[in-house]
């Protein structure tokens, strides 16, 4: 429910702090006073557009805040969860704040957000009937939504949208994959071709770095047994020297320190020397001069760089596009597998959205019966007798599984007998669409969707008796919802759990709007002075408390 509202310069209100309660809240005041504009400014809230003219002139900004306490509204908790907007406190904080300069910014939570979200969340929060743009009983998905509450199916509904939607992603799958088929034809013809020729390859894992490795060894075969042969001769050659000059001072008339140290080094160096000459000779007993080899090996890095070439892949990367390209084969050789299993599931979607549809369609169609004599009942009520009012099910010449159903949903009504029933857009005037939107209302009051229910002078061009049924069946819709009713009659404005007034203060300079919470006495001036009258008498305040129930 709305649980507080707050204005700060938006049109003629400089400041406003409404705290809101549940049951029936009248607002009351003079024409001209502004009572609409608390609504015009949850308007605002709830995603409508904002223009430089929602500023109160001389301010820089217009800025409202709509607080609701959700904690029994599952649908918003879930949708504020889904999105990370949730809040501990249990409530759902709109804000809109509009510039002078025709900029706006909407707020949930605190968060940033588009009008598109304020109006998403806005339409589970609050239901506004008036003669303005927030007549959701003028959209025939609202009036299917309506429907599906009284037949208590909103929740077969909502797998009846489920189901055509899982058909609608099989069909839109099968129709890509069918379309593709003859491109993975060829596509499969060329994969079989190109992973042959890779599996004849056979390419091992590290094998392309040891052939390019045994070719460079076995080109240079002949420079390298030479050049090694030749080191070998060298080293012979140096420790035969090497061997002269230990000699010459290992005599013992050599003596100190610093020969010993000579003595040890020359040793030293002729122990490395034949280590080098032996590995020398390994090294050279490994070596091969094998023309046949180097031609096999050149053959066999050929054939890698060519298939490298032909896959438009550096030559260490062809082991990987093998393992790509087989990967990719036996996806395509599993395609007539796979639609044959989209086929079947297609079919299983198709059957169950079939008989969901018809368990909703019969649910619809017994709902409708009950809703027209209620409404027609309710109408008779509020001194619109003469109407005729119809919920129409057209059965849908589609064959494809629809979200909203088997069938359309709409509600037409003829406000003159004869006439032929219409769309209510068309047919009723806006006095008689609001009344049309309470008695519906009122009807599905059971499963009302909208927590806070808004009537904007429903009761204009009608008064006495059917002025007092309007206020009765306001007050019966705010026994299950909140209720806010902008009224100019007495007879609605006395059934009211609570009661605002509106009044404009001012001067030349500057016209303010005030919103007062009237309590017992200050209520009865207010009804006193909305029978009529140019002087409020005791009979009339006589009148207005026993209107009220006040003794």
């Amino acid at each position: 429910m709305l649980k507080q509202i707050t204005i700060r310069d938006y049109a003629v209100v400089a400041s406003l702090d409404m705290d809101l309660e549940s049951g029936m809240t009248v607002i009351t005041g003079e024409t001209g006073a502004g009572k609409s504009i608390m609504l015009d400014a949850l308007g605002l809230c709830i995603g409508d557009r904002a223009d430089a003219r929602t500023v109160r002139p001389g301010a820089k900004r217009a800025d409202i805040t709509a607080v609701f306490q959700i904690d029994e509204l599952p649908a918003v908790g879930n949708w504020l969860h889904e999105r990370e907007l949730d809040l501990p406190t249990q409530e759902c904080i709109l804000r809109r704040v509009a510039g002078a300069d025709g900029r706006s910014k909407a707020f949930i939570n605190g968060a940033p957000a588009t009008l598109v979200d304020c109006a998403a969340v806005g339409a589970l929060l609050v239901d506004i009937h008036s003669q303005h743009a927030h007549q959701s009983l003028l959209r025939r998905a609202s009036q299917r939504a309506l429907l599906d509450a009284t037949a208590g199916a909103t929740g077969l509904a909502a797998e009846v949208a489920q189901a055509s939607a899982q058909w609608h992603t099989l069909a839109t799958e099968l129709e890509q994959k069918t379309g593709q088929s003859a491109a993975d034809t060829a596509r499969f013809d060329l994969l079989t071709y190109q992973v042959s020729e890779l599996d004849t390859l056979d390419l091992g894992a590290e094998e392309l770095q040891s052939l390019e490795a045994q070719q460079k060894q076995l080109h240079n075969a002949d420079f390298l047994i030479d050049s090694a042969g030749q080191a070998q001769e060298h080293c012979e050659q140096q420790l035969e020297q090497l061997v002269r000059t230990r000699q010459l001072v290992s005599d013992e008339r050599h003596e100190g320190a610093t020969m010993n140290n000579i003595r040890e080094m020359l040793e030293t160096a002729e122990i490395q020397l034949q280590e080098a000459q032996s590995e020398l000779i390994r090294y050279t007993d490994q070596l091969d001069r094998d023309p046949g080899q180097l031609q096999w090996v050149t053959d066999r890095l050929e054939q890698v760089y060519d298939l490298a070439r032909k896959h438009r892949v550096m030559p260490e990367e062809l082991t990987q596009r093998h393992a790509q390209l087989k990967v990719e084969l036996e996806t395509l050789n599993a395609g007539p597998d796979q639609l044959n299993q989209l086929e079947k599931d297609l079919e299983i979607a198709q059957s169950t959205w079939s008989k969901t549809a018809k368990k909703l369609t019969a649910k619809r169609k017994k709902a409708a019966k009950q809703l027209i004599g209620h409404v027609s009942t309710t109408l008779t009520r509020l001194a619109m007798e003469r109407c005729d009012f119809q919920v129409v099910l057209t059965q849908r010449s589609e064959d494809t599984p629809d979200p909203a159903g088997a069938e359309q949903v709409e509600f037409l009504i003829s406000t003159n007998p004869g006439s032929a029933p219409g769309s209510l857009a068309k047919i009723a005037s806006g006095g008689e669409l609001s009344r049309i939107s309470l008695a519906l209302q009122v009807a599905a009051a059971e499963s009302a969707t909208a927590p806070t229910m808004i009537f904007d002078e429903v009761d204009v061009g009608i008064g006495g008796g059917v002025a007092e049924v309007v206020g009765e069946l306001l007050n019966q819709l705010s026994q299950r919802v909140q209720v806010l009713c902008v009224t100019h009659l007495a007879q609605v404005a006395c059934k009211g759990l609570n009661h605002l007034q509106v009044s404009k203060t001012g001067d030349a300079a500057a016209v303010f709007t005030e919103v007062n919470r009237l309590e017992t006495e200050a209520r009865v001036e207010e009804i006193a002075r909305m029978q009529g009258g140019l002087t409020i008498t005791e009979s009339t305040r006589a009148h207005a408390r026993e209107m009220l129930n006040l003794h």
